[in-house]
């Protein structure tokens, strides 16, 4: 999964960087929106980044949703739904599925749930 990391978050380089692998249908993602909101508030200007794939295939729901919900991190969409590109790519098979990313580019934990803002701490420290 490196290198993968590594081309596909290259313009990230130095930034810790949560992969939120999520959808707007799906309930426990959804529940999740506030706490990745407040990492982010707290610890963007330190240096962390969020990059979300969506799992949705309807573009403008999607759309409506980040708008309503003001996230301010980018998405990635291409309507595939379960056969998205990158959830393929990593094998994802259930959301939310969140991964840190440290500022090298590695992948340091699958379970970015947890304590999000804690682990995202510990990461730029480094």
């Amino acid at each position: 999964y490196t290198t993968l990391f590594r081309s596909d978050l290259g313009k990230l380089s130095g930034k810790v960087v949560l992969v939120d692998f999520w959808a707007t249908w799906c309930g426990p993602c959804v529940a999740e929106l506030p706490n990745v909101k407040a990492a982010y508030d707290k610890l963007h200007a330190k240096g962390f980044e969020i990059v979300g794939i969506s799992f949705d295939d309807d573009k403008g729901k999607l759309q409506r949703f980040v708008a309503k919900e003001e996230t301010k991190w980018p998405q990635y969409f291409d309507g595939k739904g379960w056969e998205n590109k990158f959830g393929q790519q990593f094998g994802i098979h259930s959301i939310p599925a969140m991964w840190l990313v440290d500022k090298k580019g590695n992948l340091r934990d699958t379970n970015g749930r947890d304590d999000l803002a804690g682990k995202v701490e510990k990461l730029l420290a480094e």
